[in-house]
């Protein structure tokens, strides 16, 4: 990173760790609380405050199961292999017995656990058990429609199960040319599908598999009736696979209207990741917000950092000064089509580039690896999207730093 220093007023101020408040923070300016400037829920700012757990003596999960262990094609368990796996996750090691014995199921787990291939892994079974079975994946996002898919298609090198990528904000045409081709999977976001299907490109009879993966956001986000009308269209005699990282009552109530006695697996403790050390940045009367980021992102432990904004245009404005100021950023938000966003992606996955810009919708369900911090630069809506933001840090059995900035 090019940390050249640009002509600014007044002296720099580093904010080490111990300028940063260690209680939580409850200035009278705001009663310990705001409401973020769209109207959205009062968070009290103690709920940004977190340290990781760190101790000598920590829970070590055992896996009741080994990848070998499972009823599955020994061409799948040779890809599992190869891909350096041998111990199933928690959510792997309780749900894949659920889903290879046909059952409807409910996975409440936290980000970065492993959800995909707890679903891949026992539907590629079922489907090289079958040729003639279909499986439609719903997800909110194109960016996790493509992840699923990437991951899928390394999962199958070989066994010639094909897939099409359906999503909103690309070219339709090559996603109807891939239906027309043989396919097994279908992994697509709520709009693109509902179009699809009015359009009969997609028979939703010829599917007996659906997986509604972060399923909560995508409530949140308003595909109720999108999602409501695919399932509906769906035969009664499927099995549907339900994933999310919160469980609320609007979640509760779709689970009753489409899942038949689902398993439920719930393999999440708290809230947020214990991997995460979560604080606040004050911004004081006489500071500059842009300013106070800058000297952040001047320390050398922010190695890779994913900073949200509020706004579409906001988000873009904030990577361009970053940039003029000498930073390598780059930002993926709604107004930038798909190629640019795979492309910032992409630039950050490979740490071509140290920061990435994002709004919450472009950057749900994004997997990225060694995160090494999250820094809120606009509150949150809710506390479930703070908690969906914090997640793209501290993934696996890493740590991360969460940052969200007060005042």
């Amino acid at each position: 990173m090019n940390t050249r220093t640009p002509n600014r007023r007044g002296p720099r101020r580093s904010f080490s760790r111990s300028t940063m408040p260690r209680k939580p923070y409850g200035g009278s300016r705001f009663g310990g609380g705001q409401r973020s400037r769209q109207g959205g829920e009062r968070i009290d700012f103690s709920r940004f405050i977190n340290k990781a757990v760190i101790t000598e003596e920590v829970d070590h999960f055992v896996p009741e199961h080994k990848f070998q262990d499972f009823a599955i094609d020994q061409h799948l368990k040779r890809a599992i292999t190869a891909r350096g796996y041998t111990d199933p996750t928690p959510i792997q090691d309780r749900t894949i017995p659920h889903i290879l014995r046909g059952s409807d199921l409910v996975g409440i787990a936290n980000t970065g656990t492993g959800k995909t291939a707890a679903f891949l892994i026992p539907l590629i079974h079922k489907v090289r058990q079958s040729t003639s079975e279909h499986v439609l994946i719903i997800v909110p996002t194109r960016e996790l429609a493509i992840q699923i898919d990437q991951e899928l298609k390394d999962l199958t090198r070989g066994m010639k199960i094909f897939s099409a990528c359906c999503v909103g904000g690309m070219n339709i045409r090559p996603q109807i040319q891939a239906l027309r081709y043989r396919h097994n999977f279908i992994i697509g976001t709520p709009g693109r599908l509902k179009d699809l299907i009015d359009r009969r490109i997609i028979h939703l009879s010829d599917i007996k598999t659906v997986v509604l993966d972060e399923a909560d956001r995508m409530l949140d986000m308003g595909f109720i009736a999108d999602m409501r009308f695919v399932i509906a269209g769906m035969s009664k005699e499927r099995q549907t696979l339900f994933f999310a990282a919160t469980f609320s009552s609007e979640v509760e109530r779709f689970v009753k209207e489409f899942l038949r006695d689902p398993v439920r697996i719930s393999v999440k403790t708290r809230d947020t990741s214990k991997n995460v050390d979560q604080d606040v940045v004050k911004i004081g009367r006489d500071q500059v917000k842009i300013e106070v980021l800058h000297d952040l992102l001047n320390q050398k432990e922010l190695s890779k950092v994913l900073i949200f904004g509020r706004t579409k245009h906001g988000v873009e404005k904030l990577s361009k000064i970053l940039i003029q100021r000498g930073f390598s950023a780059e930002s993926i938000h709604g107004n930038k089509n798909h190629a640019k966003r795979q492309r910032a992606l992409g630039l950050f996955k490979t740490d071509r580039i140290k920061i990435l810009v994002a709004t919450d919708v472009a950057a749900r369900g994004i997997d990225i690896a060694d995160v090494s911090h999250v820094i809120n630069y606009d509150l949150p809506e809710t506390y479930d999207d703070y908690i969906h933001r914090i997640g793209r840090t501290g993934r696996g059995d890493k740590k991360g730093k969460a940052l969200t900035f007060v005042g």
